[in-house]
């Protein structure tokens, strides 16, 4: 494929499989990516293409089989189990014992005939499987199908792996574009607002120490608008904090976290307690994801949530994973009160880039506590707000 297109490809391959493979249904069954299961991602059965995961992209979304009667679960199960057939092509004869009995039911229903299966693999990696149905009529000279599914599955293992390693290399590209349209952004606010700011706030202070003489109601106002300058500089320094890559080049993700309670602690009187066991390293992406995460939570519990003390806890979990907790015992989320801004966001796409789970526990008036964990597994996003 030239333009990574692998529905059209595929659709196009059981077509062309069906009809000069004499046959009746051509299936294409894939593994997800935790390699978890198996489901049938796409059928072109006698002259129609079914896909149960796409239905915009098939034939008759209405007489998909497996809206019908043929038992599409049962088959991925079964081809997914039955271990032979993860290192080669496996025939079925309609009654074949080692089916499970109702797809053997559907075969004696339907007067089937043999079935072939043989894996997409790509070295020792298994993408999934493609099946080749015969009628009963044309279970004679098996031989030459077997021969014409194993050379079309190699090119079409091949080209799958091909169209994922693209849309993984898209996905990539897209996530330094972001990453450099952050640092952009971080350039401009530290270089104009966080550098006016800071020159603003110099002056005023200048201006301060030299007029002693002035009104007090007057000084106050001088005295105000130097907190708002510095209220609003340190704003800007946050941001460009929050925009900018969180962990550096060998920075561990415990001297990570430690840092950025010693920049929280300058922003504010509430005292920020840090419990932080040694961690294990856990690779540039996933530290970075996982220290941004620690400074959403915390930098939304500094502002936010007129805590009387916050707490940072960080903590192995069975060696190779880490369990992050950023909690306070301030006001919580009221019920009502929206819990999805770009904060939230931002901390839910950070968890689920690296498979992480994500869980928000909050009450009026008991504190918010945000808890991340990671471990080398996919893992949903949970968000509880308490009554």
């Amino acid at each position: 494929m030239r333009e990574p297109d692998p529905i059209g490809f595929f659709g196009a391959l059981t077509k062309t499989m069906v009809e000069e493979g004499e046959s009746v249904a051509c299936g294409v069954w894939l593994i997800d990516e935790a390699g978890e299961r198996c489901d049938l991602w796409m059928a072109y059965v006698q002259d129609r293409l079914y896909s149960p995961v796409m239905p915009e992209r098939t034939a008759d979304p209405g007489e998909s089989p497996c809206e019908g009667t043929y038992p599409c679960a049962i088959m991925a199960d079964h081809l997914f189990a039955h271990v032979p057939g993860w290192k080669q092509t496996i025939e079925y004869a309609p009654d074949d014992a080692r089916l499970p009995e109702a797809l053997r039911d559907f075969s004696r229903t339907m007067d089937c005939g043999s079935t072939i299966a043989t894996p997409l693999s790509i070295g020792d990696r298994v993408l999934g499987w493609m099946t080749l149905s015969s009628s009963r009529q044309q279970d004679a000279g098996q031989w030459w199908r077997v021969g014409l599914l194993e050379a079309i599955a190699r090119q079409a293992a091949l080209a799958l792996h091909h169209s994922r390693v693209v849309e993984r290399s898209r996905v990539e590209e897209r996530r330094k574009a972001i990453l450099e349209e952050r640092n952009r952004l971080a350039r401009d606010i530290h270089d104009n607002l966080a550098q006016g700011f800071a020159a603003i706030l110099m002056q005023l202070q200048a201006a301060r120490r030299e007029t002693a003489s002035l009104p007090p109601a007057l000084t106050a106002k001088l005295d105000t608008v130097v907190d708002l300058a510095r209220t609003h500089l340190t704003e800007a320094r946050r941001s460009v904090g929050t925009l900018r890559p969180n962990v550096s080049d060998g920075e561990e993700v415990t001297a990570a976290l430690k840092r950025l309670a010693g920049v929280a602690q300058r922003t504010t009187e509430v005292p920020i307690d840090v419990k932080v066991d040694e961690l294990p390293r856990l690779g540039g992406v996933v530290e970075r994801e996982i220290i941004g995460i620690a400074q959403e939570a915390l930098s939304n519990a500094v502002r936010h949530s007129r805590a009387r003390r916050i707490t940072v806890s960080a903590a192995t979990v069975r060696s190779i994973g880490v369990r992050l907790s950023i909690a306070d015992d301030g006001r919580g989320i009221a019920h009502g009160q929206p819990s999805s801004g770009f904060g939230m966001t931002s901390m839910q796409e950070r968890a689920e880039r690296i498979g992480a789970s994500l869980t928000i526990v909050t009450a009026p008036r008991s504190g918010t506590e945000v808890v991340l964990a990671w471990e080398p597994s996919n893992l949903p996003l949970q968000v509880h707000v308490a009554g």
